[in-house]
């Protein structure tokens, strides 16, 4: 039981730069809502419903994350800091990181039949601050989800999703899934200078794309005013 706590905590602190020591990990809200959970779900299985969800909200009540007791939550699932919700059907693979005010809820299944309404996250995750990862869907091992993403959709492994409907973006994720990337992001990749030399056909791409919808806009706004100029002109004909 000591090793597999100290496998844990050595888990916790390779995924979070401001952890210096197995001792401060121990105060973090997010062990303590995992520690809780255990019990929790340890009784909602036993079917005493009521000390479990006792557990539950005293687990809320002291760390601000709220994790159902029937969620059902691999190895070394780490919670950095809190406020986050994990509804009662979702499942949470191995190694998954999730950052705070995150919710993986439920939506109601359409045959109207109760069951699977809450997310399957694989493992390896990471979840963005702020992401709301909605209904019985499957992330796909491996995958990101961007702060503040808005995912109903299933996702394939190793994507990044970003924005509200969430999307695939452009990043390889091949390129720097290899190892854990702190907060989902590898930004020195993503927008350093050299990186965009050799994603330049990617980011001019993107431009021009951009230049077109931008253009098209300002034609489309040129014609409504000329029909509006003839429309006044007929009028006071």
């Amino acid at each position: 039981m000591l090793s597999g706590l100290v496998t844990y905590l050595d888990s916790v602190k390779a995924r979070d730069p401001a952890a210096r020591s197995r001792w401060e990990i121990l105060l973090y809200p997010g062990v303590w809502a995992l520690v809780f959970h255990r019990l929790a779900h340890w009784l909602f299985r036993g079917e005493l419903y009521f000390l479990a969800r006792v557990v539950n909200h005293l687990a809320r009540f002291l760390t601000a994350i709220d994790i159902h007791p029937g969620a059902v939550i691999g190895r070394n699932f780490f919670i950095d800091h809190g406020f986050t919700v994990i509804g009662e059907s979702a499942e949470i693979g191995d190694d998954v990181t999730i950052y705070q005010s995150v919710t993986l809820g439920g939506t109601n299944p359409a045959n109207g039949i109760p069951g699977k309404r809450h997310p399957t996250i694989r493992d390896g995750v990471i979840i963005g601050s702020g992401a709301q990862v909605l209904g019985p869907i499957t992330v796909g091992a491996r995958s990101r989800i961007g702060a503040n993403a808005v995912v109903t959709r299933d996702v394939p492994e190793g994507a990044t999703m970003i924005g509200i409907p969430a999307r695939s973006t452009l990043v390889d994720a091949e390129q720097y899934q290899k190892d854990f990337v702190p907060y989902g992001t590898p930004c020195d990749e993503v927008f350093d200078a050299g990186t965009q030399k050799l994603e330049g056909q990617k980011l001019e791409a993107q431009s021009l794309e951009r230049l077109r919808n931008e253009v098209e806009e300002l034609r489309r706004r040129l014609a409504d005013l000329i029909a509006e100029k003839d429309n006044r002109k007929r009028d006071r004909a």
